[in-house]
Formats: structure tokens, C-alpha cells, sequence
């Protein structure tokens, strides 16, 4: 079986797939594990998914170990400071975990590169499916057979485009655009946050790898906005345009910016497919189900849907179609109430000057009531819910 794209889905993939005895080829067109990324959540039943595969002790050891965050004005003035909603360290006792991508990338990779075979520097450029098998042509000129191919290669999916068509019959965009690139921690955060939030706008730091660096980001809501995803000069001067003398130190995350080496930006659109399989191809993760980052699930739905897609794979004894099939009704529900957490957060990112003020009033009010990690608690439920809305099957 051959799986393209080597980030979260792709390893977890194989992890569970050389668990079931399935042999497993992984092509990833970076030409190795991909750095830098941002903090990324692990909660709900993607936890338990973890779990069964000995690796949350490790995870939980390199979590970010964030305490908590702090608003801060345009003017640099510290507005709000809050503990409660961090991962893994409010008082809340909140077990999610948060983690960089990249940690997470490497801890997969090691659980499978003894029993999976990597080839980095590649990518899928042609598929010719027939009733027994799948003609691969690489980019690189090879042509292969394999039984089943995988796309696990992220929104913008080149298995996707290549099996079901144009990017545009299943992009669903929110007007909302993001930016992470890592930066010095030149505020000397100590597991901490601070974020700057005027309308429709935002731009911010947080520290990384016990402090000794930081990750800087920029976000903000155009809904007519288009800007191709690989043109980085662009990306950099729109947001040079929108963010120059407009924030809380907006200007040193504009130099950081342009001296990072991992600059990351794009536009965050849904992925809404009617099915993710076709034929002897099948997708998992992003590339099928893409929730974004303002869902506070992408990981967790990669993680949840390589489980099911081998353990449907593995119950049906490798006959694809009944394990595509089964696979879709397993999890279509719970992605899409996964989904819906990125749709009502970016409602709630266009709010105006006097909401982003009532916002902070409120939660300044709630932090100093004696009963606070109750109300704390139940504001969390939509996303606990949306995370737990699965009946996680054992294979």
C-alpha cells in the first residue's frame, strides 16, 4: 500500500496498518520530516487513539507545557492574563495536550520507520487504477504497482486533485488567513502566550521548546482574499500591508517574519467531499476532511481517522470497497461536527471593537469568581463534546 504525505496522517496511518500486518511504502515530497509548525491540540478520543498506540507518556513528556495566555491591547498593555483554558496545566485539570507539530511528526516517524519504508524527496505525479492494482508514476520518472493508494498529503492534496478533480469542487473557504513562522522568544515568555485581537485582526507570540524559542503568528478575515498558497512574496507583503504599525508589536513579527526559515501561510478553507474514496484510492486527514486550525481539531481528526481507516481495512480482510464504505459511516458525522467548531469560530473572529471589549470585560469578571473552573468548564463544552462525539471501535 502506498501512502503519500508523511506528516500526521500518513505515519499514523502506517502505524496502525503494520499493526494489522499490511506492508506500507510512505512518499512525502519534502526531503525529510518537515520543521517548525505550530502548537497543535490532542484531545478527545484522538487521545485514547494515542493511547493504544504507547505514545501519549511520550507525547505528554514534550507537550508545550503552555500556563496560560495573555491579551494584550494595540498600545503593548497587558489586558487579560487567564490560566483556565490551557492544555495540560489549567486548573482545570484539562487532560488535552498540546504539543509542536513537529514533535509529534518525529515521535510517529520513529514508531514506524523500522517497519514502514520512507521515501522523501518524492511525490505521486500519475495514477492509472485497474481491476487489480494501481500504476503509480513518481515525479522522479519510477512507475509502481500497488494494491491501495492513500492521500494523507494535506489540503491542498495532489493524490486528491489526481483521483476526484479540481481543488475547487471541494475547498470551502472561511475568509479567514493565517501565518506561523518561528522567532526568538524575544519577549522572554516562560510557557506563556500573548495575543492581540482588534477586528478581524490579530497577530501574536508564544514560546516553544522550553522557551528557547517562539513561534510568531498573524491572522485575519478576508473573505475575497486570494492569494496562491505557494507564493510566499505575496503572502509576506499582504500581510506587511495589513499588520505595518496596526498591533501590539506588530513590527518585530514582521522582521521575524522575513527572516524565518519556515514560514508558513495559507488560506483556511474546509475540505467537504461527498465521498473520500474512489476506485482503489482513499483519503485520510486533511486531504479528505480538512476541519482547520480554527476547529482546535485537525490533529485529532487525522489521528481518529487513520485509526478507523486500518482498523476497517484490517476487519475486512483488505477488501477495499467494503472498508472505504465502512470507514465513511464510521466517522462522516463526527467530522462534520468537528468541522462546525471552525465555522463558529470564525464567526466569532469578525466580531467588532465593542464585542472584542465586552469579551474581555466578561472574562475579567469570571476570572476572579470563586466558581470559576465550573463556568470555565461548561464555556469548553462545545469543542469537549465535538471531540468525544465518537464511539471510538476497538479492531
Amino acid at each position: 500500500m502506498l501512502i503519500s504525505g508523511a506528516s500526521i496522517a500518513g505515519p499514523a496511518l502506517a502505524y496502525w496498518l503494520q499493526r494489522h500486518g499490511f506492508q506500507v511504502t510512505l512518499v512525502e515530497r519534502a526531503p525529510g520530516l518537515r520543521p517548525g509548525g505550530q502548537a497543535i491540540d490532542i484531545r478527545g478520543v484522538a487521545l485514547d487513539v494515542v493511547e493504544r498506540m504507547g505514545l501519549l507518556d511520550s507525547i505528554r513528556e514534550q507537550s508545550t507545557r503552555q500556563r496560560g495566555f495573555s491579551t494584550m491591547s494595540p498600545s503593548g498593555k497587558e489586558l487579560l492574563r487567564i490560566t483556565e483554558f490551557t492544555p495540560t496545566g489549567g486548573s482545570t485539570g484539562n487532560p488535552d495536550v498540546e504539543i509542536m507539530k513537529s514533535d509529534l511528526t518525529e515521535l510517529l516517524y520513529a514508531a514506524t520507520k523500522d517497519h514502514a519504508e520512507y521515501r522523501f524527496g518524492d511525490s505521486i505525479s500519475a495514477l492509472a487504477e485497474d481491476t487489480d492494482g494501481v500504476t503509480v508514476t513518481f515525479a522522479g520518472g519510477n512507475q509502481e504497482r500497488f494494491d491501495l493508494v492513500v492521500g494523507a498529503d494535506g489540503v491542498h492534496s495532489g493524490v486528491r486533485e489526481l483521483a476526484f478533480g479540481s481543488d475547487e469542487d471541494y475547498l470551502h473557504p472561511l475568509g479567514m488567513h493565517l501565518a506561523i513562522f518561528s522567532m526568538e522568544n524575544v519577549f522572554g515568555l516562560d510557557y506563556w502566550q500573548a495575543f492581540c485581537r482588534t477586528p478581524g485582526q490579530l497577530n501574536g507570540i508564544y514560546s516553544a521548546r522550553d522557551n528557547t524559542e517562539a513561534r510568531g503568528a498573524f491572522g485575519f478575515y478576508d473573505p475575497g482574499l486570494r492569494i496562491d498558497y505557494r507564493d510566499t512574496e505575496r503572502q509576506m507583503a499582504v500581510l506587511e500591508e495589513r499588520f505595518t504599525d496596526r498591533g501590539w508589536a506588530s513590527e518585530t513579527f514582521l522582521k521575524a517574519m522575513r527572516e524565518a526559515p519556515d514560514f508558513y501561510f495559507d488560506s483556511m478553507a474546509l475540505v467537504k467531499m461527498e465521498h473520500w474514496s474512489t476506485g482503489r484510492v482513499v483519503l485520510v486527514g486533511d486531504a479528505g476532511y480538512c476541519a482547520t486550525p480554527f476547529s482546535g481539531q485537525g490533529t485529532s481528526l487525522a489521528l481518529v481517522g487513520a485509526y478507523v481507516l486500518a482498523g476497517e481495512l484490517a476487519a475486512a480482510d483488505g477488501a477495499h470497497r467494503v472498508a472505504f464504505g465502512r470507514y465513511e459511516r464510521v466517522l462522516r458525522e463526527f467530522v462534520l461536527r468537528n468541522q462546525a467548531l471552525a465555522q463558529s469560530s470564525v464567526r466569532a473572529f469578525q466580531s467588532g471593537r465593542f464585542t472584542l471589549w465586552i469579551q474581555v470585560q466578561v472574562l475579567r469578571l469570571v476570572s476572579r469568581l470563586p466558581f470559576r473552573e465550573r463556568l470555565y468548564s461548561r464555556s469548553a463544552n462545545p469543542l469537549e463534546s465535538a471531540s468525544r462525539a465518537l464511539a471510538l471501535p476497538a479492531y
